[in-house]
């Protein structure tokens, strides 16, 4: 089998993953990043303050995400994660609550954890069981907002706010009535309820900078692939008769020619940069009309410990997750230092709130916020003393998974033969993930692959994706095939 030369641009976990699949599968790999590190959306950044290397905002893995588990595999990175046991979540009194499997099979594993929840009473549970089996069970509202489902299935806006607010915001990034009721199942069947792990969350235990620059290059260019970071792409040059790509144009002034190639850009660039023969074809026509929302992390260096916790989810507070990155980090802050990171997940409101041009001091008032509730949480801290802070908005976080969505969602197959888009935004039938992000780089990897092996019968297979975590017993006889 002849080696083939494919170029992929965008380092970003789509890109990324795609690199790897095609360089595992023995085809010459070039990997080009517009910025000078990798990562793209979820990536870190040196805090000039400090000196410490941050990630802008916290990314976790679950069990369920079975493909991002295999691209650690194929890298040898999997040993680079923690997983947690158990969930904590913090009421507003301050009581911790923790999610843990009980020894019961899927889907009753966590419920007697749900049945000890302090924050919500017992009719409020009962609810939740009805609607949790309504979810699985039931259809999609005719608007398909998960807003108006809730409101047939007659929760509580207390249950609302302290439970599926909780759980879908941060899952999602968008706030229930803009996330379609599809999606809302799907974290609930495929995260909690389909195997007793899927729920469990997998910490880095290394800056997510250092897991992309430092083990992922480091393992391509190890086996010959070429990675470049400070290598933008200016446009994309077709073939005479405009049926293929055939080279890239870099802003450097370089034409890099190759067989395959791999657009793994964010959405806007990707729309950018792609030809007007593909945006003019549909589903590629609608891909400007996706829409995004933004995450921020307010980080917070402090002279003591604020918690032993390594993580927490907030209840019932402007701050959603915190992470002790000094207990999750392999190498710890330096001493006497405490470093916290506090994720908002769809901060349009924080933003508008606490980011405009009229807020005087405005992002030290979102840090103060959020230190007045963590002080509340645990009042222990009220000694503790702010050696440092910072707040990061990501404007574009994550893709808007509005109803409707997946008609705005393309192919990874473009009409041009040699060119795939990657990139969470593609149709993988997951959400703005990473899981998501490396299901769109093995398809646009397992495309490749195939045109290979319709010319070559003895290429490798192209069957790229990992095998879903298989449902429970307990959960296929309550559920069939709808779990």
């Amino acid at each position: 089998m002849p080696e083939r030369d494919v170029i992929v641009v965008g380092g970003g976990l789509a890109g990324l993953a795609s690199a790897v699949a095609l360089t595992e599968a023995g085809f010459h790999v070039t990997l080009l990043e517009s910025r000078p590190r990798l990562g793209g959306r979820a990536s870190s950044i040196v805090d000039a303050a400090t000196g410490t290397v941050i990630d802008n905002c916290q990314h976790v893995s679950m069990g369920c995400c079975v493909n991002f588990q295999k691209l650690c595999r194929l890298t040898g990175t999997s040993d680079l994660f923690a997983v947690e046991p158990e969930l904590h979540f913090i009421a507003r009194d301050g009581k911790r609550n923790r999610l843990r499997n009980l020894g019961l099979p899927a889907p009753a594993h966590l419920a007697i954890s749900f049945a000890a929840i302090s924050y919500l009473s017992w009719r409020d549970k009962l609810s939740l069981a009805r609607g949790v089996r309504a979810l699985v069970l039931g259809k999609a509202p005719e608007s398909g907002r998960f807003s108006d489902w809730l409101a047939d299935q007659r929760q509580s806006r207390e249950l609302i706010e302290r439970f599926w607010t909780v759980v879908l915001v941060s899952a999602l990034g968008e706030s229930l009535d803009r996330i379609d009721f599809q999606y809302a199942r799907q974290v609930f069947v495929q995260g909690f309820l389909r195997h007793r792990d899927a729920w469990q969350v997998h910490l880095l235990t290394i800056p997510l900078g250092e897991f992309y620059d430092r083990h992922l290059a480091r393992w391509l260019k190890g086996r010959g692939a070429v990675v470049e970071c400070k290598a933008g792409v200016a446009e994309l040059e077709l073939s005479a008769d405009e049926q293929r790509v055939a080279a890239v144009h870099l802003r450097d002034g370089r034409r890099l020619a190759a067989e395959e190639f791999v657009l793994a850009t964010a959405q806007d660039r990707a729309d950018a940069l792609l030809p007007m023969v593909v945006k003019q074809s549909h589903p590629f026509a609608g891909l400007s009309g996706l829409e995004t929302a933004p995450i921020t992390s307010v980080h917070l260096w402090l002279d003591r410990e604020l918690t032993p916790l390594r993580h927490a989810v907030l209840v019932d507070r402007v701050g959603q997750w915190v992470f002790n990155r000094t207990a999750i980090l392999r190498d710890a802050s330096s001493p006497g230092e405490f470093a916290y990171q506090v994720v908002i997940s769809n901060s349009r409101a924080v933003r508008d709130a606490f980011q405009t041009p009229q807020a005087n001091g405005s992002q030290q008032q979102l840090i103060d916020t959020i230190w007045r509730e963590l002080r509340e949480i645990w009042p222990e801290a009220a000694s503790a003393r702010v050696l440092h802070a910072r707040a990061i908005t990501e404007h574009r976080a994550v893709f808007s998974v509005l109803p409707g969505i997946e008609h705005l969602r393309p192919p990874q197959q473009t009409p041009l033969i040699n060119l795939q888009l990657a990139g969470d935004y593609t149709q993988t039938g997951w959400p703005a993930t990473m899981e998501g992000a490396v299901r769109s780089g093995f398809l646009a990897a397992g495309n490749i692959l195939q045109h290979q092996a319709e010319q070559h019968p003895d290429s490798p297979s192209t069957a790229l994706l990992a095998p879903e975590m298989p449902a429970g017993w307990l959960a296929r006889l309550l559920f069939g095939s709808r779990c």
